[in-house]
């Protein structure tokens, strides 16, 4: 009786944990409309970006976390931005989810991970996305990216259905001139997918991303080993003095 007793308190403790807390979810079909779909979620309400879930065929899917409200508003928030890129597939709010659907499912809570406001540092930068259908018509957007503009290529992500996704780091002027360049190169080598870009991000929303610890480093030069062994005795030279090169007869060759 006192073990079940014990079972019993325990399971009512832990959805007492979760009695104001809510999962929401909402799933596009790429990955630059999912990005921005997840920035808008966290700029509109106190709610945590738990990450992304990539299921193929270019379903993506953000999840977020915190009070059943917040919750409620971020996905409203987050379907409307992703109904503009005319790329939502569905949405989901649960209000108080019991702790085995956190352990079964990639869906698990980060609130004690995150400290601060939750603004980026960098105010001034921005990150660009270009996803197009195929491999070569990324790499010749990534290349006219980089010419068009001073920005990062800090990563690329695939999700299936022969998308992929080129991310830039920059200015907000930068990343939107490569962007450009981008969108336009990939046009004429293949088939643009989506683009995206995203003002002075949140330093939440840059830890899910490749992007955020993907900083190019300068070149250091290399350092090798030097071994100068030094003589025990050095040999006396004894110098020789050269002549004066005016004084020496020249050889004139006459014809």
């Amino acid at each position: 009786m006192e073990t079940y007793n014990q079972r019993a308190s325990t399971s009512q403790s832990r959805r007492d944990n979760f009695q104001d807390t809510a999962l929401g979810l909402v799933s596009t079909l790429s990955f630059p409309a999912i990005v921005g779909t997840a920035d808008m979620m966290l700029k509109s309400a106190g709610v945590y970006l738990v990450g992304y879930e990539k299921i193929g065929g270019g379903h993506c899917t953000a999840i977020v976390r915190g009070n059943i409200a917040d919750v409620r508003l971020a996905v409203e928030s987050g379907v409307q931005t992703a109904e503009q890129f005319g790329q939502l597939v569905s949405s989901l709010v649960i209000a108080r989810p019991f702790p085995n659907l956190d352990i079964v499912l990639p869906i698990a809570s980060r609130l004690s991970q995150f400290t601060g406001d939750g603004y980026s540092r960098l105010s001034n930068t921005a990150i660009g996305l270009v996803e197009t259908r195929g491999f070569p018509a990324l790499v010749g957007a990534a290349d006219a990216m980089l010419k068009a503009a001073d920005v990062q290529l800090a990563a690329y992500e695939k999700i299936g259905a022969g998308l992929c996704t080129a991310i830039i780091r920059g200015t907000v002027a930068n990343v939107a001139v490569a962007v450009e360049a981008g969108m336009f190169e990939a046009e004429r080598i293949g088939e643009l997918n989506a683009v995206m870009v995203i003002p002075r991000p949140l330093d939440e929303l840059e830890q899910t991303l490749p992007v955020a610890s993907c900083w190019i480093e300068e070149r250091q030069p290399l350092r090798l080993p030097v071994n100068i062994k030094e003589k025990e005795q050095v040999a006396e030279v004894e110098m020789v003095g050269l002549p004066d090169l005016a004084k020496l007869p020249v050889k004139i060759v006459e014809e």
